[in-house]
């Protein structure tokens, strides 16, 4: 197009007819507005390659979020095992390595990695009485985890799953025998002022003392 433009520009110096220099004026303005054109592509051609060169935006990878400790759980147990039920949707879902669990012979953690956007973990320590490490596994069902705790001594009982747990459930007991007379708490209070009381006290505590056990010979109590 350059070229046709100057030769154009070389005729039309040298024409001396009117009929002649407008029809080379009409071709020059022709070539000009088509050479217009082509630049005019050219440049919106060379834009877009740029923009095509630019570094893709860099995605950042999938991660889990944070770790959730899991606190509500199920259990009971067979002669053999004792067996923790954790339920979480959709673990099923998720790949068979991204659910582990470690035992030791007193304890076991678990880890579920990336469900959902999180990981979800459970530690519980001071189990009640020792595990086989080799014999303990999970299984992992629709929505739940099974954590099987082979027990050392199978065929025993076990009332809690962690000692902590025993000792708590024990401080929460009374000091004293429900199932016992309720009178004795206070015969023992009795026993105590009667040792450490003087002659006249000791009368007084062994008068009242035959009253009530003749009044409960006679199943006329004050309860």
């Amino acid at each position: 197009l350059q070229k046709d433009l100057e030769e154009v520009k070389v005729l039309l110096e040298k024409a001396t007819r009117k009929r002649v220099r407008d029809a080379l004026i009409a071709e020059k303005s022709k070539i000009e507005t088509e050479m217009k054109n082509k630049m005019q592509q050219k440049s919106q051609r060379k834009a877009e390659l740029t923009e095509n060169e630019k570094p893709a935006a860099v995605v950042a990878p999938i991660t889990t979020g944070y770790t959730v400790k899991i606190s509500n759980y199920g259990w009971d147990q067979s002669d053999k095992f004792v067996k923790i039920y954790i339920t979480l949707p959709g673990v099923h879902q998720v790949p068979a390595e991204s659910v582990q669990v470690n035992f030791t012979e007193r304890s076991f953690d678990l880890l579920v990695k990336n469900l959902n956007g999180k990981s979800y973990s459970m530690i519980v320590n001071n189990l009640l009485k020792p595990i086989s490490v080799e014999g303990s596994s999970k299984k992992v069902k629709t929505d739940t985890v099974l954590i099987l705790c082979r027990k050392k001594a199978e065929n025993t009982r076990w009332d809690y799953l962690t000692q902590v747990e025993k000792e708590c459930k024990e401080k929460e007991k009374p000091s004293y025998d429900t199932e016992t007379d309720p009178s004795e708490g206070l015969m023992n209070v009795l026993k105590k002022i009667y040792e450490d009381g003087d002659d006249d006290m000791k009368r007084t505590i062994n008068k009242a003392w035959v009253e009530s056990r003749e009044k409960q010979a006679k199943g006329d109590t004050d309860f």
